[in-house]
């Protein structure tokens, strides 16, 4: 294990801290790769054709909403009725995520059209949140705060930025690693953000007292971080779709821990969310058909391995609904999916 802690370089308006890596990249051979078990997954078809559904939600009436980015619209999902039912976005939004909150606004990412948006589904009124910098034209993922706020990742833009849901005031914060591409975004247990920088072998945070960014660079410079999630430990994991591995990283001691997929440096791993029982799920979009793969964080292996039934193309982002132990995702396949967990 090589310390690396005290090599800390202060930037203007933020940190880049090397980190500790502890060499591990156990991988199953094929023989247990073979040997996981499957989960069940059911598909629905979504019946707009080629409109890449994405980036699913569930709501408090168990509904799954979802965004068509090559469509520019949301839709919603009846699982039970298996009924759609969709909201047209003007033209050229490409709706890249959306997220619910508790009173059924749907808040979703203008991903090429510079604004977050509110859809009132009782009405079909939207209301956009123009992006204040012209840099920021692209925001990505969206994540909700503590306290009616929403964090999200402007990709190319190169900003994570922050919106009071209340006023509707944006304030951005621009990476201090050039080309960062900062992507997938989620709350740790104190409700700070943190960020993958898929252009870059780093990961990143938001010192809410400050409102400066954090980065955090990995051991290997070949890493290229896309999405991640955080166990209730606090840990921080998070997928290498650039080599094939799952990483974790601890925020307290530093160290960094990785696996190599069952798919190995091929896997690609993208999609990914974690359940309640701190088991991390994440998608192999490098094999066809794409791979749902399961990993237990406490024990440290592989658990489960699912062929996606429709193929899936690319699985790029999944939640966990706790309250039905259910993974969903979207895919190009043009499919809404939904994994039961076992």
């Amino acid at each position: 294990m090589v310390d690396r802690l005290h090599q800390i370089s202060t930037v203007i308006i933020g940190l880049i801290i090397p980190l500790v890596f502890s060499g591990c990249t156990n991988h199953p051979t094929k023989a247990e790769a073979a040997s996981l078990k499957p989960v069940e997954i059911k598909e629905w078809q979504v019946p707009w054709d080629q409109t890449r559904p994405r980036d699913p939600y569930v709501d408090q009436q168990q509904r799954v909403w979802f965004v068509g980015q090559g469509g520019d619209y949301i839709a919603v999902l009846d699982p039970e009725l298996g009924q759609f039912h969709q909201f047209k976005l003007d033209p050229g939004t490409g709706p890249h995520n959306l997220i619910v909150d508790k009173e059924g606004q749907v808040w979703y990412a203008g991903n090429r059209a510079a604004h977050i948006g509110k859809l009132d589904p009782s009405t079909g009124k939207i209301i956009k949140y123009p992006m204040p910098d012209p840099k920021a034209h692209d925001p990505h993922t969206l994540v909700f705060g503590h306290d009616r706020d929403i964090w999200f990742t402007v990709q190319q833009g190169n900003f994570v930025g922050h919106f009071d849901m209340a006023t509707g005031t944006i304030q951005l914060m621009p990476l201090p690693t050039a080309q960062a591409r900062p992507y997938g975004m989620v709350l740790d247990p104190t409700h700070s953000p943190w960020f993958t920088e898929f252009g870059t072998n780093k990961l990143g945070t938001v010192d809410r007292a400050t409102m400066t960014v954090q980065e955090f660079a990995l051991s290997r410079t070949e890493t290229r971080p896309r999405r991640l999630v955080v166990t209730s430990d606090g840990v921080i994991w998070y997928v290498d779709y650039a080599e094939g591995y799952l990483g974790s990283y601890n925020a307290k001691t530093g160290d960094i821990q990785e696996w190599l997929a069952p798919g190995e440096t091929d896997a690609k791993p993208y999609g990914m969310t974690v359940d309640d029982q701190d088991r991390v799920w994440f998608v192999e979009t490098g094999s066809h058909p794409n791979r749902l793969v399961g990993f237990d964080t406490r024990t440290h292996t592989f658990i489960s391995l699912t062929d996606i039934p429709s193929g899936g193309g690319s699985i790029r982002h999944m939640v966990y609904h706790q309250p039905t132990k259910t993974i969903w995702f979207g895919t190009d396949a043009n499919t809404i999916g939904r994994a039961r967990m076992p």
